[in-house]
């Protein structure tokens, strides 16, 4: 799809769209309140934007839309639209062993139980063991410092998604 066309979907259409980017519906409706963009610089540079103004139950709604590292089956059953994007965002975990994965579980688990939302790393490019060290070094942080650090790898994550939607272009 292109600029032009997505400016030109009906308003649900172009909501799924951006929602395959970001399952924070506060970020789409103002994303979708921006229409039409001139360019997908515009786009991108409006998404960002808007994430830096969206408040603490906006970043967690957006966490939602995530399974776990390495738990892609989670995200097929609730949230089909993002299933196809996050499986291939965690394709290092596709490599790791059985030792990792169990690691990987059980630091997700304590990560879940401290801060109360899911590890978000932009896991593009990623080995599994780079996740878990990376897991294992925010594990140690205030929940403020880790919210901000997960905002940022969330606004990550929907760029690379705006990108692949975009891609045709």
């Amino acid at each position: 799809m292109n600029i032009e066309q997505f400016n030109l979907l009906p308003q649900p259409q172009a909501f799924s769209a951006l929602e395959s980017c970001c399952v924070a519906k506060n970020w789409v409706d103002a994303m979708l309140d921006l229409r039409p963009f001139a360019d997908l610089p515009a786009l991108y540079k409006s998404a960002e934007s808007i994430w830096e103004k969206c408040a603490e139950a906006d970043y967690l709604a957006a966490f939602e839309g995530h399974p776990r590292i390495g738990d892609v089956a989670t995200l097929k059953a609730k949230y089909q639209h993002t299933a196809g994007m996050a499986g291939h965002e965690q394709q290092g975990m596709s490599q790791a062993d059985e030792q990792l994965l169990h690691r990987m579980k059980q630091r997700n688990d304590d990560y879940f139980d401290k801060f109360g939302f899911i590890f978000i790393v932009c896991a593009s490019g990623k080995s599994a063991q780079q996740m878990l060290e990376i897991l294992e070094s925010r594990i140690g942080n205030d929940y403020k410092t880790e919210l901000a650090i997960a905002a940022n790898e969330q606004m990550k994550i929907t760029q690379i998604r705006l990108e692949k939607l975009f891609i045709a272009e």
